[in-house]
């Protein structure tokens, strides 16, 4: 089958970007799901600025490829202009918890990022609910960011920069500093949150940005890191991607921030040009990655990659509009 390119999926409207996490680390699960993903449809995969974490999303993406050659996914790092609740990991000390806990925080971690030895760092990556529910608080976040001088080389193919629109003035030293580097990339996205002056500061960005890149996106953050909490938190996405998109920017707009399995039947209409899936689209396979020996390569086990690209397929199919091979007997 020929697939549309990434850029061509964005004009179309059927893009289809899979958030690994900003600061999110654990090899063997970016591995697999890049794998997934890739065989899936995806058109992008958004991972943390992090050499081994590329590494791991390369293999994952180039296997996939022997099996589904026209399958060519971007590949995207994500930084931050200053603090951004992305680019954080929980952290506590294991000795100071009291011995009858019920342990909230392992029930209530997405990532099972937390153990009785404290937090597994590669695990988190940052969305913050075990920080409320610890019953003696000693649970904080840390920063846990990259820089853009570090990704040298590396093989990626487009950037995201999260920022909050006030942040102008470190936007715009930021942007002069990487705009060598940037005319190398295919894409580069500006992810952010709501903001009562976001017209303002989106236009203000722009001019910090002049010109813009041939391919830009701006990525509505509506409900951060919350898409595997409920159906209700696609509205808050919803709502700030129809508020951007009739400021009419040049570029592409593309949905995230609470996303799920309910947010194509939900857009009634709008036409955005793509959509992220993050925790939503992390959990829908966590079950059967944990059920994967440690280290394992789930192409390994048909039986589990079957399910597998059955939930991804009923997740990307109502975007793409795409009939899916059947990659099990590809691969069995």
């Amino acid at each position: 089958m020929n697939y549309p390119s990434p850029l061509d999926a964005l004009r179309s409207g059927q893009w289809f970007k899979l958030i690994c996490g900003a600061s999110y680390q654990y090899l063997p699960a970016i591995r697999n799901l890049c794998f997934i993903y890739t065989l899936g449809g995806a058109d992008c995969i958004d991972v943390a600025a992090d050499p081994g974490v590329i590494g791991a999303a390369r293999s994952g993406i180039e296997e996939a490829r022997h099996y589904e050659p026209d399958r060519s996914p971007w590949l995207m790092v994500s930084i931050n202009n200053g603090e951004d609740l992305h680019f954080r990991k929980a952290q506590f000390n294991p000795q100071f918890c009291v011995a009858d806990c019920s342990v909230p925080c392992q029930k209530i971690c997405p990532a099972d990022a937390i153990s009785g030895a404290g937090v597994i760092t590669d695990r988190c990556y940052g969305c913050g609910r075990c920080l409320s529910v610890c019953p003696i608080d000693i649970i904080s976040a840390r920063e846990h960011s990259y820089r853009w001088q570090d990704l040298g080389d590396l093989p990626i193919d487009a950037l995201e920069i999260h920022t909050t629109t006030d942040r102008v003035d470190s936007f715009g030293q930021l942007w002069r500093d990487m705009a060598p580097w940037l005319v190398k990339l295919k894409l580069v996205a500006v992810s952010f949150p709501d903001h009562p002056n976001l017209e303002k500061n989106l236009r203000q960005l722009l001019l910090v940005m002049k010109p813009p890149p041939p391919q830009l996106l701006w990525q509505t953050d509506g409900r951060p890191m919350s898409g595997d909490i409920g159906a209700g938190t696609t509205k808050q996405a919803l709502a700030l991607g129809e508020k951007v998109l009739n400021m009419q920017l040049p570029g592409f707009v593309q949905l995230a921030g609470g996303t799920n399995g309910t947010t194509v039947s939900k857009l009634g209409g709008l036409p955005i040009h793509g959509i992220a899936y993050g925790s939503y689209a992390r959990t829908l396979v966590a079950d059967l990655l944990d059920a994967l020996p440690m280290g394992a390569k789930i192409e390994d086990y048909p039986l589990i990659l079957a399910q597998a690209l059955d939930r991804v397929r009923a997740l990307i199919s109502p975007l793409k509009k795409l009939t899916y091979k059947n990659y099990v007997g590809h691969l069995a």
